[in-house]
C-alpha cells in the first residue's frame, strides 16, 4: 500500500518540500542566470529579460501545473509513480500491440528511465556549485580571492554527502522540511524586496513576451528553450515520489509554497536586471546572490548550500529506488542493498550505485568547474525523459484507460509543444556537454538490454536440461531415492520442473532430505502485492512442496519469514533446520545464444557482479549451500 494513505496531508506537504521540490526549488540559483547570459539583454530592449521570464513562468504552468499535477500524477500503478510504474501500466495492455511494436515501446520506456541516471549525476554537481559560487561575492568583503576555492569546497561537500549515505539519513532527514520552508520563504522575501526596483517586471507574466522573443530571435530562441528547461528540472520527481506522499500534499506544497516563492524570486531577479542592465552585464554579477543584502550574504550562502544538499540527497535516494525497481523487474543484476533503517524497509543504501554517482559527480565538478559550464550538460536527459513520459502516458490513456483519441491526444500535444523546444535547444548544446547524460543513459540502457537478453538465453538453456517434477515424485514413490532428516529448500527461477541445483545435489549426494521445498521468488508488474496473495503452496507428495512467493517491484522482500509463514499452513518447520540450495552459474561465451560476442562478455561480467539470490534475499549465510553449474550462452 502507498505510504500516504493514513497520514496527515499537511505534514506530508511539509516533508515533500525537501524530497520532491528540492531540485526545482534550487533552480533560481542558476536558471535565470543562464537564460539571460544567452539572451544578452540591452538597456533599450526589455524583451531580453521579459521574454525569458515569460517563457520560464509559462513552462512552470504548463509542465508542473498542467502536465504533471494535472495528468501524469494520476497515471499511477497502485499509487506508485515513475517511469517504471508507467511502463508496467503499459505492459498490462501490451498484448493489444504487435510483439515488435510492444517491444520497441518497452525499450524506449526503459531508455527514459536510464536517462534519469545522468540527471542524478548532474543535479548534485550543478546545485552545489551554484550555491558555493556565492562565495565569489565575498571577495571584496573579506579581502581574499574565494573564487579559487569554489571547486574544492564543492567537491568536499559532494564527497561528504556520498560518504554519509551508508549511515542513512533518518535523523537529519527530519530537518529537511523546515530547512526547505526557510529556503522558500527566503526566495519569496528576496524577490519581493527587489521587485520594487522595477514593478513593470510583472508584465512578464503575459505569454506574449515569450512568444515575441521566440518569433524574433530565430536560432537563439531555440537555444534559449534548452536553458528555460532549467526552471522545470525536477518535475519527474513529483511523479516518481507520488507513492510516498499522494497527490494532495504535492498540490498543496506546489500551489501554496513552491510556485509563489519561485515566481517572486524570478521576478525579483528580472526586476533587478531591468533596473540596471549594464550592471548585470559586468563580470562577477550573480543574478541570485545580487538580490541579497550584503549583511545577509553569508547566511544565505549557507542556507543555499543546505538546500542544494537536500536536493542532492533527494536525487540520490531516487536513484537508489529506481535501481531497486530495475533489479526487481529483471532489468539489472541483483546489486547489494543495505537497509539503513530497520524500522522502515524503504530506506536503503546501494554501495555500487553510490560509488558510481560519487565518482561521476566529482568528475563533473572538476571537469566543468562552474554551474554555467555544467548547465550545457544539464537538460537533455530531463527533456527526453519528459518527452518519453508524454508518449507513454498517451499509450496508457488510450489502451489501458480506453480514452478516446481526442481526450488523450489534446493534452499530450500541449505537453509536446514546449518539450520539443526543450529537446531541440538541448541538442544544440550537444558538443558543449549535453552528450554526457545521453552517453550515460545509453550505456545503462545497453547494460539493461544485455542483462535481460542474457537472462532469457540462460533461462532457455536451463529449461532444456530441466526434468518434470513428476519424474522425481515417481522415483520417491518407488523408494529409489534415499531420504535423510532435515529440510532442503531449492531456489528456482522457474515455477515449472526440477531446479538444476536439486538434480546436481541428487547426482553428487545420492540422497534427498525428508522435507523438500522448491522455492520460486517472483516479482510482478505491480508495486505491491496483497498479503493474502503473497504465497502459493502446493504439495506434490508427502513432504515435497512447491512454494511461490510474489512481490511487487517496489517492495523489499522478506523471503525467509514469508517462506516459513507459507510452510506453516502445511507442515511444521524449524527455521534453524532449513538448508537453502542455490545454483551458481559458471558461464561460457561459446554457446548458441544470439548475442554479439562483446555483449556475451558484458553479460558474463554482469553475472559476476550479481549477488546470489540467497544473498540478495538476506538468507542466513550458514544455512546456504551453493552448487556450481556450467552453462553456455
Amino acid at each position: 500500500m502507498s505510504e500516504h494513505k493514513n497520514s496527515n496531508s499537511w505534514s506530508l506537504a511539509l516533508v515533500a518540500l525537501g524530497v520532491v521540490f528540492g531540485d526545482i526549488g534550487t533552480s533560481p540559483l542558476y536558471a535565470l542566470k543562464e537564460c539571460l547570459h544567452h539572451a544578452k539583454p540591452t538597456p533599450d530592449d526589455p524583451l531580453g529579460v521579459l521574454g525569458p521570464l515569460s517563457l520560464m513562468f509559462w513552462s512552470l504552468i504548463l509542465m508542473v501545473c498542467f502536465k504533471y499535477l494535472g495528468f501524469i500524477t494520476r497515471a499511477t500503478n497502485q499509487g506508485e509513480g515513475g517511469m517504471f510504474a508507467l511502463l508496467t501500466l503499459f505492459r498490462s495492455a501490451h498484448d493489444r500491440f504487435k510483439p515488435h511494436t510492444s517491444g520497441a515501446i518497452v525499450l524506449i520506456g526503459i531508455f527514459g528511465a536510464c536517462l534519469l541516471y545522468g540527471d542524478g549525476m548532474i543535479t548534485p554537481a550543478i546545485s552545489v556549485l551554484s550555491a558555493v559560487e556565492g562565495l565569489a561575492l565575498l571577495d571584496a568583503k573579506l579581502g581574499t580571492d574565494l573564487a579559487h576555492y569554489v571547486v574544492p569546497i564543492s567537491a568536499g561537500i559532494i564527497l561528504s554527502l556520498f560518504l554519509v549515505q551508508r549511515h542513512g539519513t533518518a535523523r537529519i532527514g527530519q530537518a529537511f522540511g523546515p530547512i526547505m520552508v526557510l529556503w522558500f520563504l527566503t526566495l519569496a522575501v528576496l524577490g519581493i524586496i527587489n521587485i520594487s526596483s522595477y514593478p513593470g517586471v510583472f508584465s512578464a507574466l503575459s505569454p506574449h513576451h515569450g512568444i515575441n522573443f521566440l518569433l524574433h530571435h530565430g536560432h537563439d530562441s531555440v537555444v534559449l528553450m534548452g536553458l528555460v528547461l532549467l526552471a522545470v528540472t525536477g518535475c519527474e520527481a513529483m511523479y516518481a515520489d507520488i507513492g510516498h506522499f499522494g497527490r494532495p500534499p504535492l498540490v498543496r506544497s506546489w500551489y501554496f509554497i513552491v510556485l509563489p516563492a519561485l515566481m517572486l524570486n524570478y521576478l525579483g531577479q528580472g526586476a533587478l536586471v531591468l533596473s540596471d542592465v549594464n550592471a548585470s552585464l559586468q563580470p562577477g554579477y550573480h543574478h541570485f546572490f545580487s538580490l541579497v543584502p550584503k549583511a545577509a550574504l553569508i547566511p544565505v550562502i549557507l542556507l543555499a548550500t543546505a538546500a542544494t544538499i537536500i536536493a542532492s540527497q533527494a536525487m540520490i535516494t531516487g536513484v537508489y529506488s529506481l535501481t531497486q525497481q530495475a533489479v526487481q523487474l529483471g532489468y539489472l543484476p541483483r546489486l547489494k542493498i543495505i537497509h539503513t533503517n530497520p524500522n522502515v524497509r524503504g530506506q536503503i543504501y546501494m554501495p555500487q550505485v553510490n560509488y558510481l554517482l560519487m565518482v561521476s559527480c566529482l568528475a563533473l565538478v572538476f571537469h566543468f568547474k562552474s554551474s554555467t559550464n555544467l548547465a550545457a550538460a544539464y537538460g537533455l536527459s530531463v527533456s527526453l525523459d519528459m518527452t518519453f513520459t508524454s508518449l507513454l502516458f498517451f499509450l496508457v490513456a488510450r489502451e489501458v484507460w480506453q480514452w478516446p483519441l481526442w481526450k488523450a491526444g489534446i493534452p499530450v500535444v500541449i505537453f509536446l509543444i514546449p518539450e520539443i523546444g526543450y529537446v531541440s535547444g538541448s541538442l544544440l548544446k550537444f558538443m558543449a556537454g549535453a552528450w554526457f547524460p545521453l552517453v550515460i543513459g545509453l550505456s545503462i540502457w545497453i547494460i539493461m538490454k544485455t542483462w535481460t537478453d542474457g537472462r532469457a538465453i540462460l533461462f532457455q538453456a536451463m529449461q532444456r536440461g530441466r526434468l518434470p517434477v513428476q519424474f522425481l515424485v515417481d522415483e520417491i514413490k518407488k523408494d529409489r531415492v534415499i531420504r535423510v532428516p532435515g529440510t532442503a529448500v531449492f531456489m528456482s527461477a522457474s515455477a515449472d520442473g526440477l531446479p538444476l541445483a536439486l538434480l546436481h545435489h541428487l547426482k553428487h549426494n545420492k540422497a534427498l532430505h525428508q522435507q523438500v521445498v522448491l522455492l520460486t521468488v517472483r516479482f510482478e508488474q505491480v508495486p505491491y502485492i496483497q498479503e493474502e496473495t503473497r504465497h502459493e503452496i502446493s504439495e506434490y507428495h508427502d513432504e515435497f512442496y512447491r512454494v511461490v512467493l510474489r512481490y511487487g517491484f517496489s517492495e523489499s522482500p522478506e523471503v525467509f519469514d514469508d517462506l516459513c509463514q507459507a510452510m506453516s499452513e502445511k507442515t511444521k518447520v524449524k527455521r534453524n533446520g532449513i538448508t537453502f540450495y542455490q545454483s551458481r552459474e559458471v558461464l561460457l561465451t561459446n554457446g548458441p545464444g544470439k548475442m554479439a560476442a562483446w555483449r556475451k562478455k558484458l553479460f558474463v561480467m554482469l553475472s559476476r557482479l550479481s549477488r546470489p539470490a540467497t544473498g540478495y534475499f538476506e538468507l542466513p549465510p550458514r544455512q546456504v549451500i551453493e552448487l556450481g553449474i556450467q552453462l553456455e550462452v
